[in-house]
């Protein structure tokens, strides 16, 4: 996958992971109390770091859903496996990854899944 695409979308997971974590804090005291014992430069370092059990207890479960697919894909694009479908291995379409930057899978399997899950 171009390296170009990869920067550009491990940036906008990174700004993401910052959007939930801002709305967090100003959403709940138990979030910013925690967050502020981190004592960090600023919200990219918090991005960075692995978010830790206590944190997520105070999440809401589709933030913690959405934290973790949003680490999930930063750890892929660290592997060089970003891009890669995680059923079938072919190649996620470009324009899902825009539109979905921590996809896990193409259309096709997703639509399976989906599918199945019902």
């Amino acid at each position: 996958m171009d390296k170009v695409f990869v920067e550009e979308m491990k940036n906008k997971l990174i700004a993401q992971k910052e959007e939930i974590i801002k709305s967090l804090m100003s959403d709940s005291d138990d979030f910013d109390a925690i967050v502020k014992a981190k004592q960090p430069k600023d919200l990219a370092d918090i991005a960075a770091d692995d978010i830790d059990r206590n944190t997520l207890e105070t999440l809401s479960s589709n933030d913690v859903k959405r934290l973790r697919l949003i680490d999930s894909a930063l750890s892929r694009i660290d592997n060089e496996r970003y891009g890669l479908c995680m059923r079938c291995g072919k190649k996620i379409p470009r324009e899902r990854l825009e539109a979905i930057p921590y996809a896990l899978m193409c259309i096709a399997c997703k639509s399976t899944d989906e599918r199945r899950n019902r």
